[in-house]
């Protein structure tokens, strides 16, 4: 029986008592969790309330069912293609979820070897552990000698090497120190040895569970969010205003028409009639000024986006994620894996004359088969057919080094000692083919020391003179300072007696550069979301020299006024010193979890609108507190679940395509927006002024449904399909608690509307106008005309608000659903003058009159042009 392990009764005991190894799971949102979150949306909130009004008036026999379904429909269409659209996003990301978390480990019962699920693990088990399993709960080493990769724990690179706990060993207090030579914790991998722990903390009790508890807290609200919140009430203030005095001003022409105020007032019947008309003109305005269609937009062009920026290896979790992404302030972001490649690479080969080779390929074929020998017999991993299976990083990055070169006749290794951190080496007795020698590998300061001689580039061996030792040294310091790591790789032609190699005699082979890159697309990306207005703070658990190197290679650190700081230089800072200096941060190294959080909370406190990408468990509280999460798609399943968005490639590209995606989204908002207020400030104006100027109904109710129905639910399709262009990137972000509508855009809106204003009454009171159109007593081509016109109009000035400059048609291939959309309302307008007759005031028009109203439709383009042209001149100056 083996010494190790707990019996089945001693399992059910601790099952009982302790429970299992089950992380308790942060409460889900249901879909209609969801969905009831979707209604608390400010502009939703509106709507419903226009609805119960509505409703109420229908009731009474005085309001309009249309309208009333057109209302509801429009609330139900929002909200549930914003809730299926984060829903199922959610249910893929559970899927993911769901695949890690499918581990396995091997645990001894009864004395024999048995493979449980991660969450039947109990307090007392003996796991076994081997090179490339991940640590499933925290306890101490019983049996072997391991070492472990627990950057996702603390963010720390170098490898940790976990010791036999002594008999009296204890956990202690509570502490978490990740650098206990005895300790071992969940979330960690091992990366070289094998051996057994004893689980003493399991499930919720360990860090890695503690850690997942804390990603319940209340989040902010979004930039978008608190911006929609002050254009609802901006909205309903004018919309309310706006319907009482139009309701006011309906009822005193009807009093002037009359003739005789107190006796209209006397007339009951008729001033209640004539009231009731008055209350409802006024709701429907009311109505007509909340942009119904704008919760579907926001949902229609988020749910577009989501798709495509799956297919960039984005999954977008939720959808204030998307929207807050391209609100981005400043962005604190991990270096390994996201802009390094996440894995070591020898990217150079020096021998002891100074000679460099780029790649093994190119190397001497002497020197190419020590290297190679070195390899594959001086190392503690696996060999299987002359390649290395499994192996720490180090060694992995060995093995791609030498890649599918194999020797023909491959040597025997004799004897092997493996590295320790106290000779800084490994090396190998190896014999075949009538020889017999030796192969050591370990760190140049110590190795070089050792060295007399060197193999040249035709194979023969050489002095290695003091002064080409400092040659070499001198090197070597110019590549640390490049965040490359050496590896001297050397021979001896002798028998070894003892473990430990000769203090002199060794013949260098070469000194081998190894570095973690830093992925050429991340340099381009980084470039272009600083250009955005961005700023970027690499956050590293590497030494200083070597975050500093990372930095300037990826394009962080250019000038001599940006700051490096340490987390020990951090701690000693104030909060106030931090906010004030941190505008010139760009790296922060050896980095700690509460370092992350801090800072996120201090930028937040300067209402910034903050980013944050992370992959490891101690990266999930400031994923989560941050405004917008980037999870790493192979980090732990903590992190991926406090994320917003979770990078499936690990790709800094990514993260400049998700703020690329939401700064397109902001703007195809911001256009539709421009597009909507446009027709409802000069509706409500119209019906406003028409009173005094003479005019009855200049838009009856129920052409205003008409046009608040196809300007609503058909533009908002026609905007949502926006493409993502490149030129957002180069917009400076918006300030999080600045309005949603900029001044350039209520100059567009007011331009429009005032010009629209006015064509209404031209339409209504020139002579000139009405003459454009066939006589008749109740003028009804002139009304159809105007009528006709204003919906053009509306379909012109969507051209308009669809680019910045004079160029209408730009990028319009990249969203022809707009096109399609935009004939489609013009098509159904013209069918309505057929076929609307008496109930939308409307009469067939002959070719003449179609050219009027198309003149004057098109009109409004000249007058955005002429504005734009003038806004741009002003711009210059």
């Amino acid at each position: 029986m083996n010494k190790f392990g707990l019996t089945t009764e001693e399992v059910s005991k601790a099952l009982s008592e302790q429970g299992n190894n089950a992380l308790t799971q942060p409460p889900r949102e249901t879909f209609w969790d969801k969905l009831w979150e979707n209604f608390k949306d400010p502009i939703i909130r509106i709507l419903i309330l226009a609805l119960l009004v509505n409703v109420v008036f229908v009731y009474m026999g005085h309001g309009d069912w249309i309208e009333t379904m057109g209302i509801f429909l429009a609330i139900i269409l929002a909200t549930f293609v914003s809730t299926y659209s984060e829903y199922s996003n959610e249910n893929a990301f559970q899927k993911l979820q769901e695949e890690a978390s499918r581990i396995r480990c091997k645990v001894w019962r009864d004395g024999e070897p048995v493979e449980l699920h991660i969450d039947d693990i109990v307090v007392g088990d003996a796991v076994i552990l081997e090179a490339g399993d991940k640590v499933p709960v925290d306890g101490i080493l019983l049996d072997g000698d391991v070492k472990l990769d627990q950057a996702a724990l603390n963010g720390e690179s170098k490898e940790a090497h976990k010791l036999i706990a002594p008999p009296d060993f204890t956990w202690g207090d509570g502490t978490i120190d990740f650098l206990d030579e005895h300790k071992l914790f969940r979330g960690s991998v091992v990366v070289e040895g094998q051996g057994i722990m004893q689980a003493v903390k399991i499930g919720d009790s360990s860090i890695y569970g503690q850690l997942t508890q804390e990603l319940k807290d209340d989040e902010r609200d979004s930039p978008l969010k608190l911006k929609l919140k002050g254009l609802a009430h901006h909205i309903s203030q004018f919309g309310y205003a706006g319907g009482v005095l139009i309701a006011l001003a309906v009822m005193l022409h009807k009093a002037y028409l009359y003739g005789d105020f107190g006796a209209y007032f006397a007339n009951t019947p008729l001033l209640l009639s004539d009231l009731v008309q008055a209350v409802i003109l006024g709701i429907i305005i009311i109505v007509m000024a909340v942009p119904e269609g704008l919760p579907l937009m926001i949902a229609i062009v988020s749910s577009l986006n989501m798709k495509k920026m799956l297919r960039d290896n984005v999954l977008v979790r939720k959808l204030v994620g998307i929207e807050t992404a391209g609100s981005l302030n400043l962005l604190f972001t991990d270096k390994t894996g996201t802009i390094t490649k996440g894995k070591l690479e020898v990217v150079r080969f020096i021998t002891g004359d100074r000679q460099e080779y780029p790649a093994f390929d190119v190397l001497p074929a002497k020197l190419k088969a020590f290297t190679y020998q070195n390899v594959v017999l001086n190392t503690s991993a696996a060999v299987s057919d002359g390649a290395m299976v499994g192996g720490n990083m180090t060694e992995r990055a060995l093995s791609n080094y030498v890649g599918s070169y194999r020797m023909e006749e491959m040597l025997h290794r004799d004897k092997f000692i493996p590295f320790n951190s106290a000779n800084k080496y490994s090396w190998a007795a190896v014999s075949g083919n009538g020889e017999r020698y030796c192969l050591a590998k370990g760190a140049p300061e110590k190795l070089i020391l050792q060295t007399s001689h060197y193999w040249d580039a035709e194979g023969n061996r050489q002095p290695l003179t003091e002064e080409m030792k400092k040659t070499l040294d001198d090197r070597m310091l110019e590549l640390a300072a490049d965040a490359i790591r050496m590896l001297a790789l050397c021979t001896y032609e002798s028998d070894i007696e003892g473990d430990e190699l000769p203090a002199d005699g060794l013949t260098l082979v070469g000194i081998l550069g190894i570095r973690d890159e830093v992925r050429p697309e991340a340099i381009e990306a980084i470039a272009e979301v600083q250009d955005a207005g961005v700023q970027i703070v690499m956050i590293t658990g590497d030494r200083r020299e070597t975050a500093v190197a990372i930095a300037k290679d990826a394009g962080l650190l250019q000038r001599p006024n940006e700051l490096v700081w340490t987390s020990a230089e951090l701690a000693e800072m104030s909060d106030e010193q931090v906010k004030l200096e941190l505008h010139k941060l760009r790296v922060v190294a050896r980095a700690l979890p509460m370092d992350k959080s801090r800072l996120v909370r201090l930028a937040q406190e300067m209402n910034l609108v903050v980013g944050m990408t992370g992959d490891g468990v101690n990266d999930s509280p400031a994923l989560k507190k941050a405004d917008v999460g980037f999870a790493m798609g192979s980090g732990t399943e903590v992190a991926k679940e406090a994320g917003d968005i979770v990078i499936l490639d690990d790709n800094f590209l990514s993260i400049k395509q998700a703020i690329l995606y939401g700064r397109t989204i902001y703007n195809s908002i911001c256009k539709f927006i421009v597009f909507q207020l446009t027709i409802n400030f000069s509706a409500v104006a119209i019906n406003f002024i028409a009173p005094f100027i003479g005019i009855d109904k200049p838009l009856t109710i129920t052409q205003i449904l008409w046009i608040n129905l196809v300007m609503d639910t058909l533009a908002a399709l026609a905007f949502g399909g926006e493409p993502a262009l490149e030129k957002y990137l180069r917009e400076k972000p918006k300030d999080r608690s600045a309005p949603i509508v900029s001044k350039k855009m209520l100059s567009t809106i007011t331009m429009g509307g005032v010009y629209m204003t006015f064509i209404a009454i031209l339409f209504y009171k020139s002579s000139y106008v009405d003459h454009l159109f066939r006589n008749a007593p109740d003028h009804i081509y002139t009304y159809t005309g105007f009528f006709c016109t204003y919906i053009f109009m509306a379909v012109a000035n969507g051209f308009n608000v669809r680019v910045s400059g004079l160029n209408l048609l730009e990028h319009i291939d990249k969203n022809k659903g707009f096109l399609n959309v935009m004939a489609l309302i013009v098509a159904i307008q013209v069918l309505l003058t057929y076929v609307g007759g008496r109930i939308l005031r409307t009469t067939p028009l002959n070719l003449h009159e179609w050219s009027v109203v198309v003149l004057f439709g098109l009109s409004i383009i000249v007058v955005d042009l002429l504005r734009k042209s003038v806004c741009q001149m002003l711009e210059k100056k």
